[in-house]
């Protein structure tokens, strides 16, 4: 990756944030234009696009950060439930090259939706398809589509 990205420069001080926390290989702080009160993002100080581009430890770190931004943001907002999203890379929609994960606190009636207002088009009303799952998980498994 060539040049620091936007999340580097907040993460330096650079650019002004809202901290949620911060800990070893982690940081949190409020999205700047939230889906509702308390998005936060929760970003690797390690400045990769992939989460799969982070080692075991770092990984671990990150994770770890994203509970204790969780626990923090239940105790104010008075949830445990919350959605929990990664776009990973830039196909998946992420706008800033710099893995981050979001973390939005869900109560009853905030106008949040579900995963499949994604892809509303996607029908689940029929019987499981599980011999084409069968055959996805194998060729997956071995490595070959």
């Amino acid at each position: 990756m060539s040049g620091r990205t936007l999340f580097q420069k907040i993460i330096e001080g650079e650019i002004p944030s809202h901290q949620i926390g911060r800990g070893d290989g982690w940081y949190a702080f409020l999205d700047i234009f939230p889906r509702r009160a308390g998005h936060t993002l929760v970003i690797p100080e390690k400045p990769v696009i992939h989460i799969s581009e982070l080692n075991e430890e770092e990984t671990s770190r990150l994770f770890n950060g994203l509970q204790i931004v969780q626990n923090k943001l239940s105790k104010f907002f008075k949830t445990n439930d919350f959605t929990i999203c990664i776009h990973d890379g830039p196909l998946a929609g992420q706008e800033v090259p710099h893995s981050h994960i979001h973390v939005i606190p869900r109560t009853e009636g905030d106008g949040g939706l579900s995963l499949m207002s994604m892809w509303p088009e996607t029908r689940n009303d029929s019987e499981p398809r599980h011999e084409d799952l069968a055959s996805l998980a194998k060729s997956i498994q071995e490595g070959a589509l």
